[in-house]
This record gives C-alpha cells, sequence and structure tokens, in this order.
C-alpha cells in the first residue's frame, strides 16, 4: 500500500475553484466531478452562467511540451470548423495553467449525450467528424506526442504486469506464454512510420457526444501519432457480419466526406484491440495507487479476473490467427 498520499488527494474543490477563479473568472457554485481517472475532470460555471471544463492533469504524466502540443492541434481543428472543445486562453495566448503544483486547463463544454452505434445516422455523424479531425491532421506532423507502435507498447504493457505482483504463480506462467505468442502474432502487423497521422487516440463512445445526427469530440488527452483507423475501430462493436458491415460502412461513408480511407488499415482492427485489452490492464496496475482506482475498479483485485483476462488474450491469438471478418 502507498505510504503517502496521492497527489491528486489534495486536488479539494477549494482548490479547483481557486485555480478556475486564478485566471479572472467568479464561480458561484461548487465544482461537479466528472467521471475521470487518468486526469481529474470538473464542470464548473462562471457569474455569465458559462459552462466550462477544467482539467488537472495527472502530476509526471506529460511534458509541457506535450500537454500544449495537445492544445495546439485542438486549436487548429476549432479553427478549421471541426467540432471540438479549443482550450481557453488567457490574454497573453497562454492555454496551460498552473494551481500550486497542479497543471490545468478550461474549456468550453459542449452539451450532448453518446452516440447510439446501433443507429445508421450516428455512425455516418461520427464517420464524418473524425474524417474531418483527420484532414486536418494530415497536415503536420505532432513533435512531441507519443507514437503508437505495437512493438514497443507490446513490450510495456507486458513488463508492467509481469513486473508486478498480481499475478498468481499459475497465472504468471500462462500470461508469459500467451503475451508472448501475441507478440508474434502482431509483429506482421507492424506498419510504416509514414501511414501514421495525428489522431484524437482514444475514440470511444465516452469521448463522443452530440444530439440528433451532431456529434462533437472530446478529450485529447491521448492524441498521438497512428494509423487513421486507430479512431474508427471502436465503433464497429457488432458481432454478426451483416451488422457489422453496416456499420464499417456508414462509418466510412461519412469519413470520406473529407478524405479517402485506405481500406487495407482494416487488417490492423484486431492487432488494435489486441494491444487494447494488454494496455488496459496495464494501465489498472499502474494506477492502483491513485485512491480512485480501488472502487472503481475493485474486480482488479481478485484471481478471478486475471484469469479471465488471460483467456481474453488466449481467445484473440485465435482470431489473430484465424479471423477473416475484416476481409470481405
Amino acid at each position: 500500500m502507498p505510504t503517502h498520499p496521492h497527489p491528486f488527494a489534495r486536488l479539494d474543490p477549494s482548490r479547483v475553484v481557486a485555480a478556475v477563479e486564478s485566471l479572472g473568472f467568479w464561480l458561484p457554485g461548487e465544482p461537479f466531478a466528472l467521471n475521470s481517472y487518468e486526469n481529474r475532470v470538473y464542470l464548473v460555471h462562471d457569474e455569465d452562467r458559462r459552462r466550462w471544463v477544467v482539467k488537472f492533469y495527472r502530476p509526471e504524466r506529460w511534458t509541457d511540451a506535450r500537454i500544449l502540443e495537445e492544445h495546439d492541434f485542438l486549436t487548429e481543428l476549432a479553427e478549421a470548423g471541426v467540432a471540438v472543445a479549443p482550450p481557453w486562453r488567457d490574454a497573453s495566448g497562454q492555454s496551460l495553467h498552473v494551481e500550486e503544483t497542479f497543471r490545468f486547463a478550461l474549456f468550453p463544454h459542449l452539451p450532448g449525450q453518446a452516440p447510439e452505434l446501433e443507429n445508421p445516422a450516428h455512425l455516418f455523424a461520427l464517420g464524418e467528424v473524425i474524417g474531418a479531425v483527420h484532414a486536418v491532421g494530415r497536415r503536420r506532423r505532432f513533435v512531441h506526442r507519443d507514437h503508437l507502435t505495437l512493438d514497443t507498447m507490446v513490450t510495456e504493457a507486458r513488463e508492467r504486469i509481469l513486473g508486478s505482483t498480481w499475478l498468481g504463480r499459475k497465472q504468471r506462467s500462462a500470461y508469459e506464454r500467451i503475451t508472448e505468442t501475441l507478440h508474434r502474432d502482431l509483429a506482421p502487423h507492424v506498419w510504416s512510420p509514414a501511414q501514421a497521422i495525428r489522431v484524437q487516440g482514444d475514440c470511444h463512445i465516452g469521448n463522443m457526444l452530440g444530439r440528433d445526427e451532431h456529434f462533437a469530440l472530446v478529450d485529447f488527452d491521448d492524441c498521438l501519432m497512428a494509423p487513421a483507423v486507430q479512431d474508427l475501430w471502436m465503433l464497429i462493436t457488432a458481432q454478426r457480419d451483416d451488422e457489422r458491415q453496416m456499420q464499417l460502412s456508414e462509418v466510412i461513408e461519412g469519413y470520406e466526406q473529407h478524405l479517402d480511407f485506405n481500406r487495407r488499415e482494416l487488417a490492423l482492427v484486431e492487432p488494435l484491440r489486441t494491444l487494447r485489452l494488454l494496455r488496459h490492464s496495464a494501465w489498472l496496475v499502474a494506477r492502483w495507487d491513485d485512491p480512485a482506482f480501488p472502487p472503481a475498479f475493485p474486480w482488479l483485485a481478485d484471481a478471478g479476473y486475471w484469469d479471465s483476462h488471460i483467456r481474453l488474450l488466449e481467445q484473440q491469438h485465435q482470431v489473430l490467427t484465424k479471423d477473416t471478418r475484416w476481409l470481405s
């Protein structure tokens, strides 16, 4: 167990208010904590009844240069008319601010609900906004943000789990064996750096908000260089072939309102899913000292979770070696 309080333990409502008011705002009400674990995110409203989202970045995760590159990308997207929330900037143009030791940024609140991935109109709209993001993302490259790399990220996730004490002896042996196998399975799918563009990076429905057929993308905290399909594959959730093809068709049709989609990248869907499965468990282990994580993910401490995780990785090996669902 950690012997020192986590830095976020000091981030109480009074500090949140003090941080925002240090920028010249006055907050007549209390901040409302939003559902976020990697950072701490709050909804506030000012004296003019404008709503803002204030994000406090996890200490020691990103450098200032990486955060500012996220902000500059959002500003570039907003100036191009893409539906995103660019960071608020002060009179000197600064978007990253500091309150005591906490770095934070302020974003306009975008109202809306998560999309329905069974709704063709929603899928088309999501494809369209992602295509708009990528049309801008292709213009230049990130200098400081990460590159999505199968080999490096699989190795990091694997070492994080094997270097922990979460696995029993038999589980450790099974995990080591299946992750070695998956690492070999993924080797033929490594892409050229030239394929990578600036992408949102974590394009799940929790980061998409809107109504009817108009959606915006939020939370670019994980933006990076990656193949375009990284922002599309999580929208394809159906199990039946006909439903999956419907989803894929609508998303790509919307995307191609802005630029062509290279359909050969569909071969990366299952490799990217495999990478996410590996990284998610490693992320939970890495963040367990954060007091927000044990109550939110209590099943991580259950040996049954790790048995299920290993079985899921074994199933993913079968998918990688035998599945042809993305070739039709």
